[in-house]
């Protein structure tokens, strides 16, 4: 009998030290659907994919592709028999360019001489360049991955996966670093798989982008299945309730707070090739916003301001006073603290404990003599895990072993460890769950309550419109315009964050 499904994963089951965190989870996906995965961080979803990738070996159940029974020892069986995955963490080659990384394992010789071979790096660039032509990615197949943006990053590892010319693709939140002309983008090659009958599976937290993109929906609780359905019968609040087992009043918990007096003004900031010309300020209490499609100079501005780059020219005043700001060091002594959008590469020491990252900037505060006080470094790691209410077996677990909600309120943790007044959030709930993130965004508002000055940079414009004050934004680098909470909408942002568009891409 011909199965209707490309794929079936028949009552999967999976521990790791005798902790099942995958029992009887079936997933069946069909030719030319886009099948969605979801539930909060740690319900199963990537070890299931994993599993289908051959990275972890199932403990029972089976695994069928095309009607046929397959055991993958590694992913290289899986792509094989036409599986890919787009990683939600990506693991680039960072001293390798663009087109290498696309090409890795699977590179385009100049003669077939086995081991001898010699790599035709001028046909790989070219078929990178077509490959991004053909989804309007404006990337440099020469470039280096490490001079890269986190953004431009993903849509290199999406044109990947596209490249390898599956029959199942894997996308394990491939829209978490990237806005909504990449997501447009991304969509439409999306439904050109579909119409070749590509099977996608789709994971991601963002609800209202999976309810737009899915023909059915899979949601995950506890390393169980709880629910799988069509997606024009399932809502928006049913999801919710499916993946976190109760109901979540008020997604974006706005805090009403009066804001005080300026404690960072920011007068034409300038840094040749990434941003010109940016004057702003920002109160006290106040969340203040910042918009802009990849490319327009975001997270180069935050990292100017927090000394991590040098601008060409500009001042800056905290609390009324010039300052210059050339070292990170310099800003945490102004009790500035910046949350980096990538908390893997430069938030958290993934090979040290939870205790280590939560106490790593305010070191100064636990030592005398140069010598830590353990105690001391302990009691203040409970305190923040008990305050961040951080989900971690112990202090000293590995912080590579949370999930990466529970990642990120540690990286904050230890930010707030320095008792900072101006804190830069870049990105702050990039890849984790509707309850992680809501954890976060209530945090936000209790530290703007607290008279904490917030400068908060989001991709996702619901995000900024929930939590802001005022929204700051950027296209090609140039303030476009600042927008009142009274006049925000999705229309008026993007119309301002395209507004120089052409000359992003010139």
């Amino acid at each position: 009998m011909i199965s209707d499904y490309i794929l079936e994963m028949n009552s999967i089951d999976k521990s790791f030290f005798k902790v099942k965190v995958l029992d009887a989870v079936t997933l069946k996906v069909k030719p030319g659907e886009v099948h969605a995965l979801i539930g909060e961080n740690g319900a199963g979803k990537s070890t299931l994919m994993k599993i289908l990738m051959g990275i972890y070996q199932r403990d029972n159940g089976q695994v069928i592709i095309n009607g046929e029974e397959v055991v993958f020892r590694s992913p290289h069986d899986a792509i094989t028999h036409g599986v890919s995955m787009i990683h939600q963490e990506l693991n680039p080659i960072l001293d390798m360019e663009v087109s290498e990384n696309i090409f890795l394992g699977r590179e385009i010789k100049t003669t077939n001489l086995g081991p001898l071979s010699l790599v035709n790096k001028k046909e790989q660039r070219l078929q990178t360049r077509a490959l991004f032509s053909r989804m309007g990615i404006n990337i440099d197949p020469r470039a280096l991955m490490k001079n890269l943006s986190v953004a431009q990053r993903q849509l290199v590892e999406i044109v990947k996966a596209i490249s390898l010319s599956a029959r199942v693709v894997i996308m394990d939140e491939p829209t978490s670093a990237i806005t909504d002309k990449e997501i447009k983008t991304l969509f439409e090659q999306i439904f050109k798989l579909k119409a070749e009958n590509v099977a996608i599976i789709y994971i991601s937290h963002k609800l209202e982008e999976v309810l737009q993109v899915a023909d059915r929906i899979t949601v995950l609780r506890d390393g169980r299945l709880i629910c799988t359905d069509e997606a024009r019968n399932l809502s928006h609040d049913q999801l919710i309730s499916m993946m976190v087992g109760r109901e979540i009043k008020e997604i974006y918990p706005k805090q009403i707070v009066e804001t005080g007096p300026v404690v960072l003004e920011v007068k034409d900031f300038c840094r040749v090739g990434h941003f010109q010309n940016i004057s702003f300020s920002l109160r006290k209490g106040e969340i203040l916003g910042i918009a802009g499609l990849v490319g327009a100079g975001r997270s180069e501005l935050v990292e100017s301001i927090f000394g991590i780059t040098k601008p060409d020219n500009g001042e800056l005043f905290v609390d009324g006073r010039k300052i210059k700001i050339r070292h990170p060091q310099t800003a945490i002594q102004q009790k500035i603290a910046l949350i980096t959008e990538d908390r893997k590469y430069t938030g958290l020491n993934l090979k040290t404990s939870v205790e280590h990252n939560i106490s790593i900037v305010g070191l100064d505060s636990l030592s005398r003599f140069g010598l830590i006080n353990m105690r001391k470094e302990g009691e203040v790691a409970e305190s923040q895990i008990k305050a961040m209410r951080i989900k971690v077996f112990s202090r000293k677990s590995a912080v590579s072993s949370l999930s990466g909600g529970n990642q990120q309120k540690v990286v904050l943790a230890k930010w707030l460890m320095t008792k900072p007044e101006i804190i830069i959030l870049d990105e702050p709930t990039r890849g984790i769950d509707v309850g992680a993130k809501r954890d976060i965004y209530l945090l936000i508002g209790e530290l703007a309550r607290a008279g904490k000055a917030i400068l908060m940079i989001s991709s996702e414009i619901p995000e900024l419109m929930g939590l802001c004050d005022r929204i700051l934004v950027l296209a090609a680098g140039r303030l476009t315009g600042i927008i009142e909470r009274k006049d925000f909408s999705q229309e008026a942002i993007m119309r301002l964050a395209s507004k120089f568009e052409a000359a992003n891409h010139e």
